[in-house]
């Protein structure tokens, strides 16, 4: 089955707005992908290239002689903006659902402690420090330079990067260890080759690990440079053993980049699924099925997504986005993410009761009747908790996800 994809006339019923808040999260944290959230992204990137941009051409005397006031200018107003968006990211952190069961005050403690915000707090601290306490200027132009890393929130190419070399930790850390331990190894046996013909460039293990690095990476300045055969015998060992030892952390990160871009939509997936209260006391193994089921349909803004009276054969859940169920009873519902509607479809082949709509551009997590009607076999407690769900929507007990009209 494929989405309806449709304007619908009723869309010109006044919908109630959401709170500011909750439009500004949408724009700022949640990364739907509206257009809003991609210029305010834009925004952001253009002005801390400006500002990285203005702390290397500040280096030289030349232009921040001619272009002084220009760029203190643009830097006041860039850190300006910076410290606005930390402060309303700290105001809305609160609509992050798992936030939502602490307290304003904890929730915002929390927040604030993850690394992306201590990053976007050490790119204005040096301004504001500077501006009320006498500050070191090495230590200043050393902070200003955080700025920079501010640009691995708004790049998802940069993220993928942390989240590999994050997941791959512990064998680049052993790839590390053998790397210095062959440095450690060639030094030492090029000292005891070399240092009775040059002393002054071999005399000590320390000047033996210099040649080592330098030849090992294959960079070779040449400023020392073994002349007995035993000497360049070892040269042309760590020579090989240096391009294997180059080859092996690039392999590791290659092969992590790849599971990882597997495993993305797995991991969204998961947890969209182990999120949802219907599935929250499943096993990890009926999780795994279900996800295995699943596929993910992005539908734009005022689009049907499902029409009254259509067969009912299909289930949804909301990833992200708002789904507004019209024909409901007393007034229409508001699906958010985690929610889902359509449950019915997996009991039996029915007609739905309403009509489901994107309020905003949705990420959707469709599963078939028939794939789940097979995995409800297979695993009957499932289909308990969902026969019990849909008696509740018959008995007009909503509860507070998957609460829609069409449950029944």
């Amino acid at each position: 089955m494929r989405l309806s994809a449709h304007r619908d006339p009723r869309m010109n019923i006044a919908t109630p707005r959401r709170p500011f808040r909750s439009r500004l999260f949408a724009i700022m944290e949640s990364g739907a992908g509206s257009a809003g959230s991609h210029i305010f992204d834009g925004i952001m990137v253009a002005m801390i290239l400006a500002n990285v941009a203005i702390f290397v051409l500040d280096s030289v005397p030349a232009l921040d002689a001619r272009y002084h006031q220009l760029f203190r200018v643009v830097e006041t107003a860039t850190l300006l903006a910076f410290t606005v968006e930390y402060v309303a990211r700290m105001w809305i952190c609160t609509e992050h659902a798992p936030l939502k069961p602490y307290g304003p005050l904890k929730a915002r403690l929390l927040f604030a402690l993850r690394p992306s915000m201590l990053i976007d707090l050490l790119a204005v601290l040096p301004f504001w420090l500077s501006a009320f306490l006498p500050m070191d200027l090495m230590v200043l132009r050393v902070l200003r330079l955080v700025r920079f890393l501010k640009l691995g929130r708004f790049s998802p190419a940069l993220t993928l990067v942390g989240r590999v070399i994050y997941a791959e930790r512990r064998a680049l850390m052993a790839t590390l260890v053998i790397v210095l331990g062959l440095l450690l190894v060639s030094a030492t046996v090029i000292h005891l080759a070399e240092h009775q013909a040059q002393p002054e460039k071999f005399g000590t293990i320390p000047e033996g690990l210099w040649w080592a690095v330098t030849t090992m990476t294959t960079v070779g300045y040449g400023d020392a440079v073994p002349v007995t055969p035993l000497g360049r015998f070892i040269a042309g060992i760590v020579m090989l053993l240096g391009l294997g030892m180059l080859a092996l952390p690039v392999s590791i990160l290659a092969t992590g980049f790849a599971a990882e871009a597997h495993r993305r939509e797995f991991v969204v997936t998961w947890g969209m699924v182990a999120h949802v209260p219907l599935f929250a006391e499943l096993d990890a193994r009926a999780i795994g099925e279900i996800v295995a089921l699943l596929r993910a349909e992005i539908v734009p803004a005022d689009m049907v997504v499902a029409r009254r009276g259509e067969p009912a054969n299909a289930m949804y859940f909301v990833a992200s986005g708002e789904i507004l169920l019209l024909d409901a009873q007393p007034e229409p519902i508001i699906l958010r993410s985690g929610d889902f509607f359509g449950e019915v479809a997996l009991l039996g082949e029915r007609q739905r009761r309403t009509t489901a709509i994107t309020r905003a551009q949705c990420h959707l997590l469709v599963i078939e009747a028939n794939d789940f009607r097979a995995l409800l076999r297979r695993r009957p407690e499932l289909a308990h908790r969902i026969k019990e769900h849909a008696r509740h929507a018959i008995l007009g007990d909503w509860g507070h996800t998957g609460a829609e009209p069409d449950s029944i």
